[in-house]
């Protein structure tokens, strides 16, 4: 396949990343530089974090187990995640590892191992992790797997039981072209966030957003913000700085208006919606005695009443979408936000228009907005999964913790299995769960944790097995999405590091030595792997008239570009003719009251979508102790964790923290400056960040992203300080409601204090001590 030359510098290589598409320039078998891809508009700047990270120090250079693990055999331990490890050599890694799976499967079922692997790990379609070792797994019998994501765990179970579906509104949501043409103003509920829009899951050849912020406004357009950050909108618009977690309570007056003025569309209400007349019922106070009025959702959001009646009014004179962003709905009823934005667009009657309607996740990830392709994507098939046990993708702490207990989920009774081996490839749950140090009391549970990865991650030092994996520039892949027109060939630009080898490679010596290895491979190398992917994809193609080139041609050209359709109007098939095009909701259309939902009987999700005061609210008893309300949103300088230790993230830290923005007043009241770390706690835990001041921050609010490697002043401590800034030390790990039981990490109420103690030096990317089986002796167990 790929001709490496690491002896000549300024060799390119080209590749994808879930940051865009780029050539890598290298030299002595490091990527030194990364030239973006010319056709992009807009590059990500988290294209910085890629050179120099294949020799890094936080790459695992070869295969380690833990010592108490290796001396004493399987079995629960508090060890994990302070323990030393034992350099192994391959064979003896894939002896002990197949027998532990033979040991697990053989003793308890298939269903005692937890398939994990949830993460980005790689833009390639082939050497995918979670494919990889879910295809593993299912070739041995199965395994428990989770549903969902922790960006859409609410979203994912509340937008098929209203509008039928789920990944039509990211995939297939009205392009930017349609909305840069046709809308006259876009209100936005967590703004449009254009640092999130460097990522894609897969890569992307293009960053339009933007482009097509300014193109609105150039031809008259206007945009509309609710979030309390005011760089979560690109450029001038109107801002509103709500307290956070009460958009819901502002939506719902906006629809008030509309009903008290008649300036809902009943027509479409009736033609294309169900339940409205129960909602209303609720809206205006009927059904609870508390009419959602402009003046109520004032008290609570702090935006005023006569802002609210005018938006509204302007809202139903001209074409209207109105967006929602995925970080609404990763809180406490995280079920509402999306759910009310879908009935205050149908009450506009716009939903289908050219420009109008409703959006969920523009500003999200890269995703939303662009033109989709009409193929279906090469895929790695995973096989069949005969294990019927699953979870919530965010209740893995729930279920380790306990086996056997009933749960509430999408109006099931389901039970948590026992798990007894944690297999995981791709991904950093420190990054996404909430309460680590619930996190890794849980962590202490199984027998064995198994991890695939190319770096010491925060997962990786809680490992029994530590599996060093390539990274995607040390292997030939291919690379393409359902909405960007590109199939990318990614060629390998230096060999792999050290003793790292491929997912894929180990998977095949694994299933060889458990007798499956025809099952997993089906006879084939990696390179006949991209070859038959390719070729299916090419059928597809072919059959739809599209070009199509062999794999050697598509290898050597490096790239083929795909049919789009860029004039995309969401749900404008069903708008035209909902007999014809029903959605696939119960009713066929949109159920802004759903039956199915109010027969569950839920407390904390009601049959239409509805106000819940937060229990972590700015005005009760526990704000009293902790009155700042901190965001715990994406970071603009890197993917979740995704290479934290790259240049563009350090450069981001204030001594070496992760920064946390406050606004000036809150500075001066704590008695902090721009440059101090600090201190940020509360009843959960605690860590350090380096202090922004910065009035674009609503008073009473601080904003900490998420993904610093989580890094324990006390590694044996669970509810040590993060001296690296981690917030979900802080975090509440609760699901949003018994509906969904989706992530709830964006929002917490913290304190914080200026650190005075010298600070503690930053351990977060240094490899834990490893040592040779030498230097204590023998393994006990085997």
């Amino acid at each position: 396949m790929s001709d490496v030359d690491e002896a000549d510098r300024g060799v390119r290589y080209q590749h994808m990343s879930h940051w865009g598409m780029f050539e890598a320039e290298v030299s002595d078998g490091e990527v030194v530089a990364v030239h973006p891809y010319p056709g992009d508009s807009d590059p990500s700047p988290a294209l910085g974090n890629i050179a120099g990270s294949v020799r890094n120090k936080a790459r695992i250079t070869g295969p380690a187990v833990r010592r108490g693990w290796l001396e004493n055999g399987p079995g629960p331990s508090s060890a994990r995640g302070s323990d030393e490890f034992v350099s192994v050599d391959w064979e003896e890694l894939t002896e002990r590892l197949s027998g532990e799976l033979r040991r697990v499967i053989d003793t308890y079922g298939n269903s005692a191992i937890f398939g994990g692997s949830y993460g980005w790990a790689s833009a390639g379609r082939f050497h995918h992790a979670q494919s990889q070792v879910h295809r593993f797994l299912n070739s041995l019998g199965g395994y428990t797997r989770s549903v969902h994501s922790y960006s859409l765990g609410a979203t994912g179970v509340i937008m098929p039981r209203v509008v039928g579906t789920h990944w039509k509104l990211f995939a297939r949501s009205t392009s930017w072209k349609v909305i840069a043409e046709h809308t006259e103003l876009l209100v936005c509920f967590g703004g449009v966030p254009l640092k999130n829009t460097g990522v894609n899951h897969g890569g992307t050849s293009d960053h339009p957003t933007r482009g097509a912020l300014d193109a609105l406004r150039r031809r008259g357009g206007c945009i509309v913000s609710f979030s309390p950050l005011r760089d979560d909108l690109h450029g001038a618009a109107e801002r509103h700085a709500p307290v956070p977690g009460t958009d819901v309570a502002i939506m719902l007056a906006l629809a008030y208006v509309l009903a008290t003025e008649g300036l809902h569309d009943t027509a479409f209400l009736a033609s294309h919606c169900v339940g409205y007349d129960r909602f209303e019922e609720y809206l205006l106070g009927r059904s609870d005695g508390v009419p959602k009025s402009p003046a109520w959702a004032e008290q609570i959001s702090g935006i005023a009443a006569d802002e609210l009646v005018v938006l509204a009014r302007r809202m139903a004179a001209g074409r209207t979408m109105v967006t929602v962003t995925w970080s609404l709905q990763r809180v406490r009823h995280g079920e509402q936000a999306p759910w009310m934005g879908v009935t205050l667009a149908a009450m506009l009657g716009q939903v289908g228009l050219p420009g109008g309607g409703f959006g969920h996740g523009y500003g999200s990830m890269n995703e939303p907005g662009l033109a989709p392709v009409p193929y279906p994507l090469p895929t790695l098939p995973q096989g069949l999964n005969p294990v019927p046990d699953f979870i919530p993708v965010a209740a893995v702490s729930d279920m380790l913790l306990n086996p056997g207990a009933p749960f509430d989920y999408d109006g099931q009774r389901l039970t948590y299995p026992d798990i007894r081996m944690l297999y995981w490839a791709g991904g950093n749950p420190f990054h996404h769960h909430q309460d680590l140090g619930r996190l890794r009391r849980a962590l202490a549970r199984p027998e064995t944790i198994v991890v695939h990865e190319p770096y010491w991650t925060p997962m990786a030092r809680h490992a029994d097995i530590v599996v060093p994996s390539t990274t995607s520039l040390e292997r030939d892949d291919i690379s393409c999405t359902r909405n960007d027109p590109l199939l990318v060939a990614m060629h390998a630009a230096v060999h792999p590091y050290a003793d790292a080898q491929d997912d894929y490679d180990t998977f095949s010596a694994l299933a060889r030595r458990l007798g499956a290895g025809e099952k997993f491979t089906e006879g084939r190398s990696s390179q006949q792997w991209l070859e038959h992917l390719y070729e299916q994809w090419r059928g597809f193609v072919r059959a739809d008239g599209g070009p199509a080139p062999s794999f050697d041609d598509f290898w050597t050209d490096g790239q083929v570009r795909m049919r789009t359709d860029d004039d995309l109007v969401l749900f404008g098939d069903f708008r035209a003719d909902p007999a014809t095009h029903p959605l696939a909701t119960p009713s066929g259309r949109i159920e802004i009251f759903s039956a199915d939902i109010d027969s569950f009987g839920y407390a904390d999700c009601a049959g239409h979508p509805r106000w819940y005061e937060p229990e972590e609210w700015l005005g009760g008893d526990r704000a009293q102790q902790y009155p700042l309300h901190l965001i715990a949103n994406q970071p603009r300088s890197r993917l979740h964790s995704q290479l934290d230790h790259g240049a563009t993230s350090r450069e981001s830290k204030i001594k070496g923290r992760e920064p946390l923005r406050i606004h000036p007043d809150d500075a001066a009241a704590r008695g902090v400056v721009a440059g101090d770390v600090v201190r940020v706690y509360n009843d959960r835990g605690s860590c350090l960040a380096g202090v922004v001041v910065d009035d674009g921050v609503r008073r009473g609010v601080v904003q900490l992203s998420t993904g610093a490697w989580y890094d324990p002043l006390d590694p044996t401590d669970p509810e040590s300080l993060c001296v690296h800034g981690n917030p979900n030390v802080l975090t509440a790990d609760v699901g949003s409601s018994s509906l969904s039981r989706g992530c709830t990490g964006q929002h917490v109420l913290v304190q914080i204090e200026r650190y005075l103690d010298e600070l503690p030096p930053i351990r977060a990317f240094d490899p834990p001590t490893i040592t040779s089986r030498s230097a204590r002796g023998p393994a006990k167990w085997s």
